[in-house]
């Protein structure tokens, strides 16, 4: 099973799409359950996720395999490997566990500042104690790995991928990760749920995009496959994928995301990748 549970809903509310708003304990404890049942054993959380953390070691997740992701380092830290064992530890805590899947750097250019090297040793050390099975990085794209890959070694990258932003595979980085034994994870294969939303739900700051939503959707009606369906097969297909993290609000979303995500692809739209980071970069919606 390449799905992956993201629970940033469980903390915090999250995506452009979510009308539900915060997902309850009660309904996290049931998605959990369910993802279980599908044979899901992987999820995705982060120290700045609001309570996450919190809220999964209430429910319990000792048996799973967990991926966090460190916040930046603060300014002025005087001892980063201090301040990392700190902050791990106390995800620890929070989650309930022993020990994390892998810790990822969610500022990783912090890197190649004064303090990247100490930063970068911090994760290692955790490694070599057995805290941690693998470190790595959560990037945006290409570029930055373009910058890291050939001065730190990684066991393990989350990059966003989706139908619309294929940079990832179209750039070459996920046969040359796969090839060089990195795991790799993908996020945003909805755009925070843009993707699955129809067109008069969709806020009208993305109209200037319509001839990406014109050829989405003529392929949709030409393919048969539903937005959910697309966007789940296209990621969950590729060789170079690991995981397919996905986050979900309510057991009925994670229940047609699992009847969803198996089945073929027959073909791709036929507009060109996107490079347009104002669309393929949520971060940057709200300056639209």
């Amino acid at each position: 099973m390449k799905l992956a549970l993201g629970t940033v809903q469980f903390g915090m509310e999250y995506g452009v799409a979510n009308a539900a708003g915060r997902t309850t304990k009660e309904e996290a404890s049931s998605i959990l359950r369910l993802a279980r049942q599908a044979n899901m054993d992987m999820l995705d959380t982060a120290i700045a996720y609001g309570d996450s953390e919190s809220v999964l070691g209430l429910l319990g997740v000792q048996s799973w395999k967990i991926v966090t992701k460190l916040s930046a380092v603060p300014d002025g830290c005087s001892n980063v490997g201090l301040w990392v064992r700190e902050q791990v530890n106390a995800s620890l805590k929070r989650l309930g566990t022993s020990k994390l899947y892998a810790l990822l750097l969610h500022r990783p250019a912090q890197l190649f500042e004064e303090n990247g090297r100490a930063l970068f040793a911090a994760l290692q050390l955790l490694k070599a104690e057995g805290l941690v099975e693998k470190t790595g990085v959560s990037v945006y794209g290409p570029t930055e790995l373009k910058l890291i890959f050939n001065h730190f070694p990684l066991d393990l990258i989350q990059a966003p991928l989706s139908i619309v932003d294929r940079s990832l595979v179209d750039s070459g980085w996920g046969d040359r990760l796969k090839r060089a034994g990195v795991e790799i994870h993908t996020r945003s294969a909805f755009l925070q749920g843009l993707l699955l939303m129809p067109a008069h739900s969709r806020p009208v700051k993305f109209n200037r995009w319509e001839n990406v939503w014109s050829e989405w959707e003529r392929w949709l009606t030409m393919t048969g496959l539903t937005p959910l369906q697309a966007c789940l097969r296209y990621a969950n297909t590729l060789d170079c994928v690991d995981r397919v993290v996905v986050g979900v609000d309510s057991v009925r979303h994670l229940s047609q995301i699992i009847e969803a995500v198996t089945g073929e692809l027959p073909s791709l739209p036929s507009f060109k990748p996107l490079q347009d980071d104002r669309l393929i970069n949520p971060a940057s919606w709200n300056q639209l």
